[in-house]
C-alpha cells in the first residue's frame, strides 16, 4: 500500500490521477497548506522539501512528479501509461514531463512563490506581473509542438496526460484564457471524461 501525500491544487493531482489509473493501492494523506502543515516536523521528516507530492512505497519515499510519474507506470506495465518498451518513445515522455516541471511549474510559480528567488518586493511584484506572459508562452509552444491528439502522445493515454491537464488546470488563475489553447481545452475535456479523474477531483474537492 502506497502513501501519497498532496494538497488540493498542486501538481500531486498528477500522480493522484496516476496512481488511480494503474489501479494501485494507495491511500492518499491531505496536508493543509493554509496551515503549514507541510512544514510540520512530521511531514518533514517524510519529506525534508517540505513540499508535494511525496509517495511513500515500501522500498522508500519518491518525491519529484516526473519521477513519480515514471515510478506508477513501470510499477504497473499492465495499464500501459508509458511506453515502457520504446526507449526513444519513453524519453518522449519524460521530455514532455521535464518541460512541464522544469519550465512551465517555474513560471506559474512566480505569482506566489517569489521569495524562493528574491527577497526584493519591487522584483517580486514584476515576477508577479509577467505570469500571464511567460505561461502563455508556455501554452502556445505546448499547444503547437506537444500535443499530438487526441491524448498528448497521439493515440495512447499516457503519464504526460495527468500532469498537462493538471497545469492546464492553473491557467485560469494565472489570467492566461484557456480559449487561446484549442487542443489543451479539448485535452481537458477529454481528461474530465476519465473516471478516474472524476474520482480524483472529487476526492480532492
Amino acid at each position: 500500500m502506497y502513501t501519497l501525500y498532496y494538497a488540493p491544487g498542486t501538481c500531486a493531482l498528477a500522480t493522484h490521477i496516476a496512481l488511480e489509473e494503474a489501479g494501485a493501492p494507495y491511500r492518499a494523506e491531505r496536508l493543509d497548506f493554509g496551515a503549514g502543515q507541510q512544514r510540520s516536523p512530521d511531514y518533514l521528516k517524510v519529506n525534508p522539501k517540505g513540499r508535494v507530492p511525496a509517495l511513500v512505497t515500501e522500498q522508500g519515499v519518491l518525491t519529484e512528479t516526473p519521477a513519480l510519474l515514471a515510478f506508477v507506470a513501470q510499477a504497473f506495465p499492465a495499464a500501459r501509461l508509458a511506453p515502457l518498451n520504446d526507449p526513444f518513445a519513453f524519453a518522449r515522455v519524460q521530455e514532455i514531463n521535464s518541460y512541464l516541471c522544469s519550465t512551465v511549474h517555474v513560471a506559474h510559480a512566480h505569482k506566489m512563490r517569489g521569495t524562493r528567488w528574491t527577497d526584493d518586493a519591487a522584483a517580486i511584484e514584476a515576477m508577479k506581473r509577467k505570469v500571464p506572459e511567460t505561461m502563455g508562452a508556455c501554452f502556445d509552444l505546448i499547444e503547437a509542438e506537444m500535443i499530438r491528439g487526441p491524448w498528448v502522445m497521439g493515440e495512447a493515454y499516457t503519464i504526460c496526460d495527468p500532469y498537462l491537464y493538471t497545469i492546464a488546470r492553473w491557467l485560469e488563475g494565472d489570467s492566461v484564457d484557456v480559449a487561446r489553447f484549442p487542443k489543451v481545452q479539448a485535452h481537458m475535456a477529454r481528461m474530465e471524461a476519465r473516471p478516474a479523474v472524476a474520482k480524483v477531483l472529487a476526492t480532492q474537492g
